[in-house]
C-alpha cells in the first residue's frame, strides 16, 4: 500500500527549496494568497535577525521597526501585533519544510523508509534553520494565539502526513496495531523535537546523520509490529529477567 499524499507541494515553497535559507521569507504571502508588501517582508527579516541573538519577549516592536527601517505601525497593519509577526515567520518556514518533506516522502517506498526520510528531513531542517527551531520549540506553544494561526494549520498538515505513514505501516503489517495511532505519532514527533531541543537552547552543533539515523532506529524499534504478540509471555520473560514472580 502506498501512502496517500493528500497535500500538493506549494509551488512557491518548492521554488524556495532551491535557494539559500535567506530566501525563505522572500515573496511571502498572506493566508489568502496575496503578496505581503515589501515593508512587511523587511519586518519579518528584521525579527528573524533579532531572534538569532535574543528571545522573543525581550524584543520590542520599536527595535524591530528600527532594524527593518520601516514605520513601527506597519507591524500592526500587516500582522496585527508582534506575535502575529512571529507566527507569520514560522508559517513561511513551515511551508518550505512541508514542501521538502513531501518531496522526500513521495520518492520513498514503504512506511519505514518514508518515516526515516521524514525524521532525517525534519532534523536536517532544524539544524539548518535555527530560528525556525527556536520559534517552534521555545517561543510559540505557551500562547493560545499560536493554535489559531496559519503556522499551526501547517503544523497539522505535518501531523496528518505522519498519520498517513503510520496507517500505511499498520495496513501493511509492519507497524503495531495494538497501540493507538495517536500515541505512535506523538512518540515520533516528541522524539524528534526532544533531540533538537538542546541544540536550539544552547546553539550547539550536532551530527544530523548520526542523530537522525539512531533516532529512526530507536523509534522504529518501538513501533514495528513484534513477531510475538503474546503480551503475557513478554511480561513473564521480563519478570524472569529481573527475578520477579507474577
Amino acid at each position: 500500500m502506498q501512502v496517500s499524499i493528500t497535500y500538493m507541494i506549494d509551488p512557491v515553497a518548492e521554488n524556495k527549496m532551491k535557494h539559500p535559507v535567506d530566501d525563505v521569507l522572500l515573496n511571502a504571502q498572506n493566508s489568502n494568497g496575496t503578496a505581503i508588501p515589501p515593508g512587511g517582508i523587511k519586518l519579518m527579516q528584521a525579527l528573524r535577525l533579532l531572534l538569532q541573538e535574543k528571545n522573543f519577549d525581550s524584543i520590542t516592536t520599536a527595535e524591530i521597526s528600527r532594524v527593518a527601517g520601516v514605520n513601527e505601525a506597519l507591524i500592526y497593519r500587516y500582522f496585527k501585533d508582534k506575535r502575529g509577526l512571529l507566527h507569520k515567520i514560522l508559517a513561511e518556514y513551515f511551508r518550505v519544510h512541508l514542501a521538502q518533506i513531501l518531496s522526500d516522502v513521495s520518492k520513498s517506498d514503504g512506511a519505514f523508509s518514508k518515516l526515516r526520510k521524514l525524521i532525517h528531513g525534519t532534523i536536517s531542517f532544524h539544524k539548518k534553520n535555527s530560528v525556525f527551531s527556536r520559534i517552534l520549540l521555545l517561543e510559540v506553544r505557551n500562547h493560545p494565539a499560536y493554535f489559531e494561526s496559519e503556522a499551526y494549520e501547517l503544523a497539522k498538515k505535518y501531523f496528518r502526513l505522519i498519520n498517513e505513514i503510520i496507517q500505511e505501516g499498520i495496513v501493511d503489517g509492519q507497524m503495531r496495531d495494538d497501540v493507538p495511532l495517536s500515541c505512535m505519532r506523538d512518540i515520533i514527533i516528541g522524539s524528534i523535537e526532544r533531540a533538537c531541543m538542546r541544540p536550539a537552547v544552547f546553539d550547539q552543533e550536532f551530527d544530523e546523520e548520526f542523530l537522525s539515523g539512531n533516532l529512526a532506529e530507536a523509534v522504529i524499534g518501538g513501533i514495528q509490529k513484534p513477531t510475538d504478540l503474546n503480551p503475557k509471555k513478554t511480561l513473564d520473560q521480563g519478570n524472569n529477567h529481573y527475578g520477579l514472580k507474577n
